[in-house]
């Protein structure tokens, strides 16, 4: 299968594309390399790539694909607080214009990357699923509703689009992010000796590997076309469901010493929801999520000690999506529609 895999250079692309390469598909990237320079220990540059915007993909661009990942977005809530406006151009309205090129160029399977956020509160106790109200709370989860609704619209029988709705990723990738929660304990607790929490600890999350999302993709696309069209899974497993506070309980038995503390404003985050998986489990029922978020403190602790991770890198820009952005606008290197600007 030829696939086409936009934003292969972020934290989740730059695990998933070589992992479709790995299982023998004929893999492209498309990225417009916001993230250059945000290394985490050596990679070797995807090859073929194709510089591009998202928003600029015509469909002589994605003829002879057989298959389109769309993971090219502005990835966090943070993001979509900076200006809603960038969000909604770019994770919505040129998601949408990806997929209507990609019909239009007779691309059979189209599948997006969604998030678990867009359920944003849930009645305490209940178990979401992908029929249960959807409540985006930022711009960036209803870019993400707004999206999918659009793609379930353009399925039909040559066409199927599918949205992954994943929950909240960790682990460690190339492109590694420090604004996720799980990574952004441990990183606390490895240069500061400490475990800080923002809020008070006591809103889920269900959490994924960066790993078990990629194989889970790996999954959709090689289902048959007419199983997923216009279907919509929640991309976890059903124990990964936690707590902020016993998160950092688990951080806390790898760094016995550290203390868990609170912002001083710390208050209750809105956003909290517990996810029910069953669905993905159901139709793909050979699939198992090998990783979990208490193997994955060990893994990241250990990275982290391995790189020398120091305050100054996990207070700046390289590992920080947000900060990372900033720094390109204050310097010119973005302009005001968060584009290069042409050479005079």
């Amino acid at each position: 299968m030829r696939v086409l895999v936009t934003g292969h250079h972020g934290y989740l692309g730059s695990v998933l594309a070589p992992i479709l390469r790995d299982a023998g598909h004929d893999v492209v990237g498309l990225d417009c390399f916001l993230y250059e320079g945000c290394d985490f220990g050596d990679d070797a540059p995807f090859e073929p790539a194709l510089r591009v915007d998202v928003r600029d993909v015509a469909p002589e661009t994605l003829a002879g694909f057989d298959a389109v990942v769309h993971l090219a977005a502005l990835s966090n809530d943070p993001l979509g607080d900076l200006d809603p406006a960038w969000t909604f151009s770019i994770n919505l309205h040129a998601t949408v214009a990806l997929a209507r090129a990609a019909r239009a160029a007779g691309v059979r399977t189209f599948v997006f990357a969604s998030s678990c956020s867009i359920y944003g509160t849930a009645d305490a106790g209940a178990l979401v699923s992908e029929e249960s109200a959807l409540r985006p709370l930022t711009p960036y989860a209803e870019s993400k509703v707004r999206a999918e609704a659009e793609l379930a619209r353009l399925a039909d029988g040559r066409f199927a689009p599918v949205s992954m709705r994943n929950a909240t990723a960790y682990g460690l990738s190339p492109r590694l992010r420090l604004d996720v929660v799980l990574n952004n304990l441990v990183a606390w607790a490895h240069t500061t000796g400490a475990i800080r929490l923002l809020s008070d600890g006591l809103s889920w999350r269900p959490l994924v590997h960066v790993r078990d999302i990629a194989r889970a993709t790996l999954a959709i696309l090689e289902a048959p076309p007419e199983a997923i069209a216009g279907e919509a899974f929640n991309i976890g497993a059903q124990d990964q469901n936690y707590l902020i506070r016993d998160l950092a309980d688990l951080v806390r038995r790898r760094f016995p010493e550290c203390e868990v503390t609170y912002a001083s404003d710390a208050s209750p985050d809105p956003r909290s929801y517990r996810v029910d998986f069953s669905k993905f489990a159901s139709a793909f029922p050979a699939f198992r999520f090998e990783h979990s978020a208490e193997r994955a403190v060990d893994e990241l602790a250990d990275a982290y000690a391995r790189a020398d991770l120091t305050l100054a890198d996990f207070e700046g820009h390289r590992y920080v999506r947000l900060n990372h952005l900033r720094r390109m606008l204050a310097e010119g290197v973005l302009d005001g529609d968060l584009r290069r600007p042409a050479p005079a």
